[in-house]
């Protein structure tokens, strides 16, 4: 399943933990729809190395940045682009990231006619104090006002957005904002625990003290009373931090989770198909520059990358990894595996991890320490 991913690098306003490439400049926005007609016409020969029916493109998705702060006449050209040089079936999943702000009900209908059919919203709250110290660019009453307009548009696949484990959230907080959430019915949510990337201004903030992150038992108290309020709403959770009902996974998510091919377009994204990954250089001045410019780099995996990169993914899903599909991998797969059976057996015989129907996995209840169980299964 093939799957296309198209960076918007531009934002109004930078959110305080933002980590992903954008821009707030708006004049070099207008050179942005003819760099990316030069980068698909680069690119457009993709995904030939898979067999013919492999080619088409069965998730597109257009993430940020912010998506909505382009007027819905530049997303169609985009859109237009994008099926002049790719194959699309008739029926496809088609993400678009936006802010709450940014919806107004000309704008949903616009995004519907575009074929759009799946809406993916940042709300991260819904208490206004912590939006202002996230410098959100919306309220609260703005997030459930645009929930209600892509409704009343014919949207009916929604997600939405929290952010969790930041000193500012109390629990009583966190359980309203996931209720008030959950009374709103989107089809799908993720929930985030804060995390101080590099370069925002919440890693300025830190260096300096005038920020300390929440503790880890606070963080993990949050993450089991989403956990648990989810469940009990009749989410599933398929991921460790997704959540949907039933039959409204992300298939586009799921698809990196997979190690499907996936062909990234614009500044700061990624692409992989084989064995090979390649990322876009973090500057939307020199993609947009009119000169013959590299404005990419790679790598070939090495058989180890591609083991642990497929147990690392397959860990991250609630239905864990076949122990066939980590054992075909790679060549020496088998052998990777054999170097790890003392930390399998140990894990399996405390219950850090579960075997069953063929598959390794974590159990939901160890998820949020995750990451140390993964690293611990590496070779």
């Amino acid at each position: 399943m093939a799957g296309i991913y198209l960076h918007i690098p531009f934002c109004n306003s930078k959110c305080i933990y933002c980590g992903f490439y954008s821009v707030v400049n708006r004049e070099i926005r207008e050179k942005f729809v003819p760099a990316l007609r030069r980068e698909i016409s680069l690119r457009r020969n993709f995904f030939d190395t898979l067999p013919r029916e492999q080619r088409s493109i069965k998730t597109l998705y257009i993430g940020g940045g912010t998506p909505s702060v382009l007027p819905a006449s530049t997303l169609a050209e985009i859109v237009t682009l994008l099926k002049e040089n790719f194959s699309f079936p008739d029926s496809f999943e088609f993400t678009v990231e936006v802010n709450p702000d940014d919806i107004t009900k000309e704008y949903a209908e616009a995004l519907k006619n575009l074929g759009i059919n799946r809406v993916s919203m940042g709300v991260q709250s819904f208490e206004d104090s912590h939006l202002r110290w996230m410098a959100r660019r919306h309220n609260a009453k703005q997030a459930e006002e645009a929930f209600a307009i892509l409704r009343d548009a014919g949207f009916e696949n929604i997600s939405a957005d929290l952010i969790f484990g930041f000193p500012l959230l109390s629990m009583a907080q966190w359980e309203s904002n996931l209720k008030k959430l959950i009374s709103l019915s989107p089809e799908h949510i993720s929930a985030y625990q804060l995390s101080i990337d590099e370069n925002t201004a919440l890693e300025r903030l830190a260096s300096r003290g005038d920020f300390i992150p929440s503790d880890e038992a606070a963080c993990s108290l949050q993450y089991a009373m989403l956990q648990s309020i989810l469940k009990e709403a009749g989410y599933e959770q398929y991921e460790i931090s997704n959540f949907a009902k039933r039959g409204f996974y992300s298939r586009h998510n799921s698809g990196y989770w997979e190690r499907n091919p996936y062909l990234g377009l614009g500044p700061g994204a990624h692409s992989f198909i084989g064995n090979k990954r390649e990322w876009n250089f973090n500057s939307v001045e020199d993609y947009c520059r009119e000169d013959l410019y590299e404005i990419r780099q790679g790598e070939s995996l090495t058989e180890r990358d591609i083991y642990n990169e497929t147990l690392m993914l397959g860990l991250r899903k609630s239905e864990g990894v076949a122990i066939a599909k980590l054992l075909k991998s790679c060549k020496s797969a088998p052998l990777f595996f054999e170097e790890s059976q003392d930390v399998f057996k140990r894990y399996l015989s405390t219950g850090i991890l579960i075997k069953e129907d063929g598959k390794i996995k974590i159990p939901p209840g160890k998820f949020f320490v995750s990451d140390g169980i993964i690293r611990d299964l590496f070779v």
